[in-house]
């Protein structure tokens, strides 16, 4: 700490010590430097923002693919995977596809749909709800 000083003062500080005049926080009133090297600091910048960029978490969209006449068996294993995926922090897609003349039932899907959204209700809310398209019905769910 050496306190408030010219440029060519800390430029003549920075070359006895065989280092360089680094500007820290130009936008402060005086702007703050530091007497360092300047390489070192370059790398360990960098590395600070590979550690930010590794913690990062990217969202990912997975989907689970359902029938309407889904049995209670398949439809628990699919709600384990749903939970893993939801606890991991990705979003997931729920798919309902209809076959043939399951068209004519697609209150049957809604049903399916409605029953995922109440069991996931705690850990997890709607972000797109369900809507038909084609032969499909999806929505999509997200981690609290």
């Amino acid at each position: 700490m050496i306190g408030v000083v010219s440029v060519a003062e800390g430029m003549d500080l920075a070359a006895e010590a065989g280092l360089d005049l680094v500007e820290i926080a130009p936008n402060s009133d005086p702007p703050v430097c530091k007497v360092l090297d300047y390489g070192k600091f370059k790398y360990l910048e960098q590395k600070k923002q590979n550690e930010a960029r590794k913690k990062q978490k990217v969202i990912e969209v997975k989907e689970i693919k359902m029938r309407p006449g889904i049995d209670e068996h398949d439809y628990q294993t699919k709600m384990r995977n749903m939970n893993k995926f939801l606890g991991n922090g990705d979003k997931v897609k729920v798919t309902i596809r209809f076959r043939g003349r399951e068209m004519a039932h697609q209150n049957l899907g809604v049903k399916v749909l409605q029953r995922v959204q109440a069991d996931v209700e705690e850990i997890a809310k709607v972000e797109q709800f369900p809507r038909s398209e084609g032969r499909l019905m999806t929505m999509v769910i997200v981690p609290k």
